[in-house]
């Protein structure tokens, strides 16, 4: 069975092939089913949120850049709890490709892609999950081995219409969609062949993280996998 990447600042690991990175997107996708898209304002809220979503069955996170609290976060999570998978988002660049690989991330998720760091991707040890909103996009990645995709902001860029419409000439490519995706569309993106998984931030409402009501987070969290059966 192919393994998630188990990296840190010190640790050297060999590069999967981009065939080996595809199935371990699958394998943390399909575990997920639902990711959630964290970005963390207070460094005191990175355990007990953490906590919260895993205690609501979501184990695999999303730890964005957006804030100058990411990459310590991450570093937080892959040292105090390492049952959990952990990766970074609103990756834009080599440089934060870098620095989350040195975080310890698992695994890599962008908003967009350029060439450049699609080819950084390839040679990271980290499988990547580029995000597109293009057919053009989609082809950019696929020339470099690419085959698992985000679709973002996925309702804005047509949503179910658009991954049924992406099914026919990309049959072998597969989906998060994220950016608008909620309890009341979460079955319908998940009905999709073409979806593994989605990505969302609803159970993470900016009041009850500032309150530190984590059992509400718990609940969010686990009707939202309930809703999947």
């Amino acid at each position: 069975m192919t393994s998630i990447p188990n990296t840190t600042a010190t640790s050297r690991v060999a590069v999967p092939s981009m065939v080996e990175k595809v199935a371990i997107i699958d394998r943390l996708c399909g575990a997920a089913r639902i990711l959630p898209v964290i970005t963390i304002e207070r460094e005191q809220d990175v355990v007990p949120l953490a906590d919260a979503l895993a205690a609501g069955g979501l184990r695999t996170l999303e730890i964005t850049l957006r804030s100058e609290h990411g990459l310590a976060a991450i570093r937080t999570l892959r040292e105090q709890r390492p049952e959990l998978c952990v990766g970074a988002g609103t990756v834009l660049d080599e440089l934060m490709l870098a620095e989350a690989e040195a975080a310890g991330s698992q695994f890599i998720v962008t908003p967009g892609c350029t060439a450049e760091l699609l080819r950084a991707g390839v040679y990271s040890p980290l499988p990547l999950l580029p995000g597109i909103s293009s057919a053009s996009e989609i082809m950019l990645g696929y020339a470099l081995g690419y085959r698992r995709f985000k679709l973002f902001p996925a309702e804005i860029c047509g949503g179910i219409k658009a991954l049924k419409a992406f099914g026919g000439p990309f049959p072998g490519i597969r989906f998060c969609p994220t950016g608008g995706v909620n309890p009341g569309n979460l079955r319908d993106y998940m009905a999709l062949a073409n979806v593994m998984c989605v990505g969302g931030s609803w159970m993470l409402d900016k009041e009850w993280i500032r309150n530190g009501d984590w059992q509400r987070i718990q609940e969010c969290s686990a009707e939202a996998l309930a809703l999947l059966g």
